[in-house]
């Protein structure tokens, strides 16, 4: 059974800066690449452990959209007892790590 992927607030935000930054609306390469992060995302639904424990906290999880040293952490925790994908934060690769 899937689970249920919830995007929280700073995670859309984050969404919206990286289409932006990225220039996906003129970009149709660049679109692309943001539709495969939604996709990885999404996916998350039918492969919550697809990612890994990050070294910040091992109740966050991890999963890498990109090639270095364009490359984004999409943050997530996992709710077993409501099957949620709860994503926290999507980060460009090179930045601190996530608090």
């Amino acid at each position: 059974m899937a689970y249920r992927v919830e995007i929280s607030r700073r995670a859309q935000r984050d969404f919206i800066n990286i289409f932006d930054t990225i220039n996906a609306e003129q970009s149709p390469a660049s679109a692309r690449w943001f539709v495969g992060l939604e996709d990885a995302v999404m996916g998350l639904a039918a492969a919550p452990r697809s990612g890994s424990p990050t070294h910040e906290d091992p109740a966050l999880r991890h999963l890498i959209h990109g090639n270095k040293p364009h490359f984004y952490r999409i943050v997530y925790k996992i709710d077993n007892s409501d099957r949620v994908v709860k994503i926290m934060q999507i980060r460009h690769g090179r930045r601190q790590a996530f608090r």
